[in-house]
């Protein structure tokens, strides 16, 4: 927690020569805000939703409050007045916040990212595949999943299998060149 500006400008040494009484520290300014920084800044917090927000809001009322003190007359409602302060304050700050909303007929549409799909024709297009995958032989479907959905290289899909490295490379071309003729993949294309 921060220590509040106030503080240090109520416990600043004076010199004699300064006769504005306005110039004067408050010492029990700065007893107030020992005293009641805690309660004071909780109320604080309940109007922001950032803490580092409330400790600036709190900062700002307390200012306010110091340049009002002579003219707060019963100091036992001094916790109110800063409360109203923190809520006056909080409440320009929302008054003066920038909003970007625009009023239009249409909505606008998203600018497409480049290499994002729509990701309805990416489930559309991944349950095709699969219907494709299941039209082929056991043989060339379990090699196919193997060395292309589970990633395996051709010397572990061979080894898995019990086939040798040749027989992957020829069953896999073979079951690659039946995927490329389904007619149901043509949209990917």
């Amino acid at each position: 927690m921060t220590t509040p500006v106030c503080t240090s400008v109520s416990d600043a040494a004076v010199s004699p020569r300064q006769t504005r009484p306005h110039a004067r520290p408050y010492p029990s300014f700065a007893s107030y805000v020992r005293a009641r920084q805690p309660v004071l800044l909780r109320t604080a917090r309940s109007l922001t939703a950032n803490p580092s927000d409330a400790e600036d809001l709190l900062q700002t009322a307390l200012a306010k409050t110091y340049v009002a003190w002579e003219r707060i007359e019963d100091h036992r409602a001094l916790d109110g007045y800063v409360r109203r302060a923190l809520l006056n304050t909080r409440t320009s700050q929302w008054r003066k916040r920038r909003v970007d909303e625009f009023v239009c007929d249409e909505m606008p549409e998203p600018e497409p990212v480049p290499g994002e799909d729509d990701p309805a024709e990416r489930q559309a297009l991944h349950d095709a595949m699969w219907r494709a995958i299941m039209k082929l032989p056991a043989r060339q479907r379990a090699m196919v999943v193997l060395r292309y959905y589970e990633d395996l290289s051709e010397v572990q899909t061979a080894e898995v299998l019990g086939v040798s490295v040749g027989t992957v490379k020829s069953a896999v071309s073979r079951a690659l060149g039946k995927l490329r003729e389904d007619p149901e993949l043509d949209v990917a294309r």
